[in-house]
C-alpha cells in the first residue's frame, strides 16, 4: 500500500524488497513479511545484523574465491586436504554440496558464475585466469570440473579443458547419470543417456 506522497507503508515496502530474492514470488515473499512482523523477541533485530554483517564481514578468498570471513579461507588452510586436487564449481552453493557429502578431501577453486553470453557474461568476468595462475603456482596434479549439467555450465567446462590441454596435468569431469534412490521409469531420455554413457565396469 502506498502512503502520502506515494511512499509504500512499511510492510509494503518490506513485501517489495523481499520479492527481489531468487525464487521468492509475491505471494512467499507477503508470507516471509508477515512472519517476520509477528516474529516475537528480537528475531527481525538479529535477521537486520545477520543481513549487515554478511555484507560487511563477507569477503571472497584471496586463493579459491570462495565467500569467507578470512581470507585464506578455512578449507584452503585445511592441511589435511589434498592440495594437488582441485574441484573447480560454479558458485558457493555447489563448494558446501561438495563439502556436505564428505567424499571429496581436496581443494576448491570457485568461478564465481558461468560462461552466459546471453547475459554478458565471458571468461574475463569469471575466476579463470586465477585458475591458470593456481596451477602454475601451486603443485596441482589434477584438476576436476564440477560445474552444473547445464548448457552453462557444460560450455564453461569445455572451454576451461582448452584451457588446459596443454598443461600436464590430469582433467576429469563429474559423471552424470541416474541419482541414488532414482527409478528408470521416471528418468528423462538425457539422464539415461548420460548414465550409459557414464557407466563403470565391475
Amino acid at each position: 500500500m502506498m502512503g502520502q506522497g506515494g511512499r509504500r507503508d512499511p510492510l509494503a515496502k518490506l513485501v517489495h524488497e523481499l520479492a527481489k530474492l531468487p525464487t521468492i514470488g509475491e505471494k512467499t515473499a507477503t508470507r516471509l513479511a508477515m512472519f517476520i512482523l509477528k516474529s516475537k523477541g528480537n528475531y527481525a533485530e538479529s535477521l537486520v545484523e545477520a543481513i549487515q554483517e554478511v555484507k560487511t564481514k563477507i569477503k571472497l578468498c584471496e586463493i579459491c574465491f570462495s565467500f569467507t570471513e578470512s581470507s585464506p579461507c578455512s578449507i584452503c588452510m585445511d592441511s589435511e586436504k589434498e592440495s594437488s586436487r582441485v574441484a573447480v564449481v560454479e558458485g558457493q552453493a555447489d563448494l558446501f554440496a561438495i563439502e556436505r557429502s564428505g567424499l571429496f578431501n581436496g581443494k576448491y577453486h570457485v568461478l564465481q558464475g558461468v560462461l552466459s553470453p546471453l547475459d554478458g557474461i565471458g571468461p574475463d568476468d569469471l575466476r579463470i585466469k586465477e585458475l591458470l595462475f593456481r596451477i602454475q603456482s601451486e603443485s596441482i596434479t589434477e584438476i576436476i570440473l564440477a560445474t552444473n549439467p547445464s548448457v552453462e555450465g557444460e560450455a564453461t567446462a569445455m572451454y576451461i579443458v582448452k584451457l588446459l590441454k596443454p598443461l600436464e596435468l590430469k582433467i576429469t569431469r563429474l559423471a552424470y547419470g541416474l541419482p541414488m534412490g532414482g527409478l528408470l521409469e521416471y528418468a528423462d531420455r538425457i539422464t539415461i543417456g548420460k548414465a550409459f554413457e557414464n557407466r563403470v565396469s565391475l
